[in-house]
């Protein structure tokens, strides 16, 4: 016999030998139905796994994360088996679980076609249908390659040949199908009630342009259909608010092919909004203590070979000249900046430092230029030249905590200005001790400043996550993640700690001994990148926004020819006031106009006739409640210079 944990802490005896579903029936007929997989000792697996010494057992059901996580990874196994039927001369490449679903890439001879997509879905449909159960089976590393060999899998051999040699091999084989994968799966295909392909788009294999490009094909499943169903009508409100349809829509970017992929053009209404962004965060900068610098836009590769980005970030780095001579010292090469850190640093190098000058800070709206791989890039979120509220902090150790507490507090501020805070969630990037060439600086160094770093964190009480692999090759960070209205989760604002770039670049300041010592320094962002703040912030709002930040605050609205001199008075008051307004003198009816304000969602209209230019009002209609009737001028001016001043309250 042995004893089993259960999830409520109680233990119970059952007979070594006994799996996962045999317990999950002994409990419950009707746990035994909803449970897709379990966690032995903590670990994930199927429930046909055989239970032979004392363990704790928790059963997982579609509402765990481990259970959706089988449920979905069973989907996509059902998607591979129906291409395969389809196109049996598809090779497959991978196909996990994500969040919200689940997908697969494929080797095909051409693209999949909305038509292919609706014959795959009949496919899966009729798998699921016939309720195939999935077989686990493990063979020797040497064995699995020549089985996928075989089946002419050439990309499940090479996942194959970079697992170590006295690796077993897992596979699960469901009828006609078998799949090289560590699961865990849910016991059979009947199992997946209610799914659906949501889209096909191409993918490099393995992430890397240098490789292939495969086509990848998106899903979802759920165990009831209503829930599918939700969930598929939140993906449609979700598409009518991804900024890169409605941005378009309403005219704050665009993209030109010729111009090139991850550069766009920002519009006026666009670059309207980063302005005021750019001069709000500098305001306020400045307010902290902050010293504007502005810094070249490019340096020679010795800057770069420096800082160490020439050795750990040049594939991100675009570099002029020929590639056969980056490395010849008698040729001028010059890259653009991915960063600001080391030409920022000259202005604190520019001369001997005290103790007293420090915290030292700098900061600079930086244009930047990282060479983002082609299939990474979407709209404004990722792109190739983008603005960034970048600044750097010299401190000595003693300040440390104050300081990152202060860049906190900073990007909090900005987030709760604009109105990201709720949708942030904090992560505490780590090295990755197993791939130390990623990084400069020495193990027992890293470990010290992320203790450091983690105190500082847990002093502030903010809650964070830990994702080692996710630091800068030159220091720990906190990163301030956020999603877009597809669930894409991306970086909106970081703060390192930088515990080797000063010594690396001679920063020295004497302290109170008169001894020359190091500081540290602190990388920060105040609102992150312009471009994709200006992204997440057209799906927040679905294009609304808020009054002080709307690029066109007011749209003056003319009845007819004779109202346009009124209207223009109008105009200039509000403008002498610091109000972005505009001015309709098309020959259209007042409907179209204040239809077209509505569709452009501009927050106020003020319709000019008759009777508003007698009596030196407007009338008054708001985004948000709708008509509010006639007002006089001066009122009008002064209630919406009071929601403008109000902003960050």
């Amino acid at each position: 016999m042995i004893n089993i944990t259960l999830k409520d802490g109680s233990s119970k005896q059952y007979p070594k030998g006994i799996t996962v579903k045999e317990v999950a029936e002994s409990i419950s007929a009707g746990l035994a139905r909803v449970a897709l997989a379990a966690e032995v000792d903590g670990e994930v697996k199927d429930l046909s796994t055989v239970l032979d010494k004392d363990c704790s057992l928790n059963l997982l059901t579609f509402d765990t994360e481990g259970g959706k996580q089988a449920f979905r990874h069973t989907a996509s196994h059902i998607l591979a088996q129906a291409v395969k039927r389809l196109y049996p001369n598809a090779k497959l490449a991978i196909g996990p679980a994500i969040e919200n679903g689940f997908y697969y890439d494929f080797d095909v001879e051409k693209p999949f076609t909305p038509e292919d997509m609706g014959r795959i879905e009949e496919e899966m449909g009729k798998i699921i249908k016939e309720d195939i159960p999935l077989e686990r089976f493990t063979l020797p590393r040497d064995e699995a390659i020549r089985y996928m060999e075989e089946m002419s899998e050439p990309y499940k051999v090479e996942l194959i040949q970079d697992l170590p040699e006295d690796s077993v091999i897992s596979f699960y084989r469901q009828g006609d199908f078998v799949d090289l994968c560590a699961g865990p799966h849910v016991p059979s295909t009947g199992r997946i009630k209610a799914f659906k392909l949501t889209q096909a788009a191409g993918a490099y294999w393995r992430g890397d342009e240098k490789n292939k490009m495969l086509q990848r094909i998106y899903g979802t499943a759920f165990t009831k259909k209503s829930d599918l169903d939700e969930y598929l009508t939140a993906l449609e409100e979700a598409k009518k608010r991804d900024h890169n349809k409605l941005g378009r829509e309403l005219g704050y970017f665009t993209t030109v092919d010729y111009i090139g992929q991850g550069l766009p053009i920002l519009m006026p209404k666009g670059a309207k909004v980063i302005q005021i962004l750019q001069r709000f965060v500098e305001d306020e900068e400045e307010r902290r203590g902050y010293m504007l610098t502005r810094t070249p836009f490019m340096a020679k590769r010795e800057l770069y070979k420096i800082s160490g980005h020439w050795d750990h970030y040049r594939d991100g780095m675009f570099i002029m000249g020929d590639p056969a001579k980056f490395e010849d010292p008698n040729e001028e090469i010059l890259a653009l900046r991915p960063m600001t850190c080391p030409f920022q640093f000259q202005v604190y190098l520019s001369r001997l430092r005290s103790y007293r000058e420090l915290p030292f800070r700098l900061n600079e709206t930086s244009t930047l230029f990282r060479n983002e791989a082609s299939g990474e890039m979407h709209g404004l979120i990722r792109v190739r030249q983008f603005t960034i509220s970048e600044g750097h902090i010299a401190c000595m150790p003693e300040q440390l905590e104050e300081e990152f507490a202060g860049c906190l507090d900073l990007a909090n501020f900005m987030l709760r200005t604009v109105g990201l805070d709720s949708d942030v969630t904090y992560r505490f990037s780590k090295w990755d001790p197993n791939n130390k060439d990623k990084y400069i600086g020495t193990e027992e160094q890293w470990e010290q400043v992320q203790k450091r770093m983690r105190q500082i964190l847990d002093n502030l009480e903010i809650p964070y996550t830990e994702a080692e692999g996710e630091a800068a090759f030159y220091g720990p960070k906190l990163d301030i993640q956020i999603k877009n209205v597809f669930g894409k989760e991306d970086t909106l604002i970081t703060i390192q700690i930088d515990f080797q770039l000063a010594e690396k670049f001679g920063m020295v300041y004497i302290d109170r001994d008169g001894q020359k010592k190091y500081p540290y320094v602190i990388h920060r962002t105040s609102i992150g990148c312009y471009e994709r703040t200006l992204a997440l912030l057209i799906e927040k709002y679905a294009g609304a926004f808020p009054t002080w930040l709307a690029p066109v605050q007011v749209k003056v609205l003319p009845i007819v020819d004779k109202h346009h001199d009124y209207a223009q008075q109008v105009g200039r008051k509000l403008q002498d006031a610091g109000i972005r307004a505009e001015i309709d003198y098309r020959n259209e009816k007042i409907g179209y106009k204040i239809r077209e304000a509505q569709m452009e969602k501009v927050p106020y209209m003020l319709v000019i006739g008759d009777k508003e230019k007698e009596n030196d009002q407007v009338a008054v209609r708001s985004r948000k409640d709708g008509d509010l009737g006639p007002m006089l001028l001066d009122d009008f001016v002064a209630r919406i210079v009071e929601e403008v001043r109000t902003k960050a309250k």
